[in-house]
């Protein structure tokens, strides 16, 4: 089933409408009923009952993204939201490496305690708590210096920042935000390639194929770096989507 994105839109956030200065534009946006005045919205096309929201124009009419725009827009705060939640959870992990930093002794006696603990649980399972990659893992952590610790605390933090504004800007639909995106996503794709090498799992490969996914997706669809006509391509694209100016080419044709 296919997915009307400007009803779904304006039945969330209300109908747009505005009467242009220019006669010919003007008749095909308005007409009267027994009701009173209908007004063409701008996002889906359907006549509202009512004043218009504004008029003037046609040039300073407000630019309502519709159809594919629309879509893309959606798209686009999915990614934000993606974004914002890995965001939060860096700062998090930043959060508990800091604390970590500051009481490795004590953090260090707890966990081979609870070792003690498990090992006979996990040996009756038939694994070796030992030999296990993970507890390695956490036990070279202990060994590291705290200056080390800090150090990768602030740069999880400086991570989480970028995602977070990233998170922002995507959510506005922000070019700086699509440029920063791409090239911040690009510049990890190899260390997410190196990881592969070390260790295949289901979650790195998905992860792997969701970042190129993205990264071709914004780069394409927003034509960054100069991409299908670039900046002006864009714009030209979002012009040709506006009711107004459909409606515009109509009358000119009509009237010729």
């Amino acid at each position: 089933m296919t997915i009307d994105w400007d009803r779904r839109t304006c039945a969330r956030r209300g109908h747009v409408t505005y009467a242009p200065d220019d006669p010919r534009l003007r008749v095909r946006l308005h007409a009267e009923t027994a009701l009173g005045e209908v007004w063409r919205c701008l996002r889906c096309g359907d006549f509202v009952l009512g004043e218009p929201h504004g008029s003037g124009p046609a040039a300073e009419a407000p630019l309502v993204p519709r159809g594919k725009v629309l879509r893309d827009l959606f798209v686009l705060r999915f990614l934000a939201i993606e974004r914002a939640v890995r965001g939060v959870f860096i700062v998090l992990v930043a959060v508990a490496v800091w604390r970590f930093s500051n009481s490795q002794d004590a953090v260090r006696r707890l966990f081979d305690e609870y070792l003690d603990v498990f090992r006979p649980v996990f040996r009756h399972f038939h694994y070796d708590l030992d030999h296990s990659p993970v507890v390695g893992t956490l036990q070279k952590s202990f060994g590291y210096r705290h200056s080390t610790l800090v150090l990768v605390a602030s740069l999880l933090l400086a991570y989480a920042l970028v995602e977070l504004v990233e998170a922002g800007g995507l959510w506005y639909a922000k070019r700086w935000a699509e440029y920063l995106t791409v090239v911040a996503t690009a510049a990890f794709l190899p260390l997410e390639v190196y990881e592969l090498t070390e260790h295949v799992s289901p979650v790195k490969i998905t992860t792997l194929v969701l970042n190129i996914l993205a990264v071709l997706y914004i780069a394409l669809t927003k034509r960054l770096f100069g991409l299908r006509g670039g900046r002006k391509a864009f714009d030209a694209e979002r012009r040709s989507a506006s009711l107004l100016e459909v409606e515009e080419s109509a009358g000119v044709l009509v009237a010729s």
